[in-house]
């Protein structure tokens, strides 16, 4: 395929590979540098619009360019691959494809994009695609934790590293069946929504829970984060009621119609995405009650629309999951080809929205 460079290129039709280079320019508007972490910083400040590394040495030893057995590669002149899980119908996954894009172009990568549209089965001939095509880097955005395995087999054939952004995969091997996984402590998001709703609350009431998909360790860590925190820290907050959402707003707002019905005294929703949020506020207006009064609702990730949620008083918290992968992944593969030792889990750091910073850090929100 004949491309320039700094041109990603995709499978999609015309028209979406503009929409997706308008989200990128719109996204680079956005986007603000950061100042680097300072030792002892609050972990809810920080990252703003680019990502800031938390850690780079959490699970283990690191990895060379010689024990993953890749070939050195000059990525101002490579084909990189990107896959992408699910449709770009939400600002997290707008903002990371539209990331990741503009880094690829910025750095002179040729970037071969695809999306699984949230099929496993697609998401894996998606990469065994790309590797065919010649992609010599690999960024992934799995689906699930676990089932990635023939693709990530099919990679370690050809010697091409896999870097896995925003989820984890559970019984991969880093260093082997992919380089590194960078993205965000999902069980420490949960825990500070725990903190945000016991701060909303005044630490009493009846929780439902909205949970993200299942099969990915997003749902389950954030699901943890937050019980543990109310069990230790705020033992008057009752969960009554957890059902799926599917990180979707239609389906929040569906789900949380049917839990209001069943369960009238639910004073407080922890939803583990903003767009099952903003579902939700939806739904309490429905059932007569205001949002962020009468039931309380404190969120996972920073979407623009869920801060101005905040401002507006129908949303009391959201926690920051940042999507804006692009700069780290091509930084860390970088490093990686420069010969530096790189960590098999890179964190980064989110900061959080409140009442008390929403208007001033409304336009860090993605």
């Amino acid at each position: 395929m004949n491309a320039d460079r700094s041109t990603p290129v995709s499978g999609r039709a015309r028209g979406l590979r503009m929409g997706t280079a308008l989200a990128a320019a719109t996204l680079l508007t956005l986007t603000g540098c950061a100042n680097p972490e300072g030792g002892g910083a609050d972990p809810g400040a920080g990252s703003g619009g680019q990502q800031v590394t938390r850690t780079q040495d959490a699970g283990g030893p690191g990895c060379t360019l010689q024990q993953y057995g890749a070939d050195k590669l000059d990525l101002t002149k490579a084909v990189v691959g990107f896959s992408q899980s699910e449709k770009e119908a939400n600002p997290f996954r707008i903002a990371e494809t539209a990331s990741i894009t503009a880094e690829a172009k910025k750095v002179g990568a040729r970037l071969i994009t695809t999306n699984a549209n949230s099929d496993l089965g697609k998401q894996i001939s998606d990469i065994q695609s790309m590797l065919a095509q010649g992609a010599q880097l690999l960024i992934v955005a799995p689906l699930n934790s676990e089932g990635l395995e023939p693709a990530l087999r099919a990679a370690r054939e050809k010697k091409v590293p896999v870097i896995t952004v925003d989820r984890k995969l559970s019984s991969a091997a880093a260093c082997k069946d992919y380089l590194t996984f960078i993205g965000s402590d999902f069980v420490d998001q949960g825990k500070r929504a725990g903190e945000a709703m016991a701060k909303a609350t005044g630490g009493t009431g009846k929780v439902a829970i909205l949970l993200g998909s299942s099969g990915n360790n997003v749902t389950t860590d954030r699901t943890s984060g937050f019980k543990d925190y109310l069990k230790a820290s705020a033992p008057g907050l009752q969960i009554v009621a957890e059902q799926t959402g599917d990180f979707a707003r239609e389906k929040g707002q569906q789900v949380t119609e049917q839990l209001l019905q069943a369960n009238p005294g639910i004073t407080a929703i922890y939803a583990q995405n903003d767009e099952m949020a903003l579902g939700a506020v939806t739904a309490v207006r429905s059932a007569g009650k205001k949002p962020g009064t009468d039931i309380k609702i404190v969120s996972v990730d920073g979407t623009r629309n869920a801060v101005e949620g905040i401002i507006a008083g129908d949303l009391n918290a959201v926690i920051e999951s940042n999507p804006r992968f692009g700069p780290l992944a091509f930084q860390t593969a970088q490093k990686f080809y420069a010969g530096e030792s790189i960590a098999p889990t890179v964190i980064i750091q989110d900061k959080s929205y409140d009442s008390t910073n929403a208007k001033a850090e409304v336009a860090n929100a993605y």
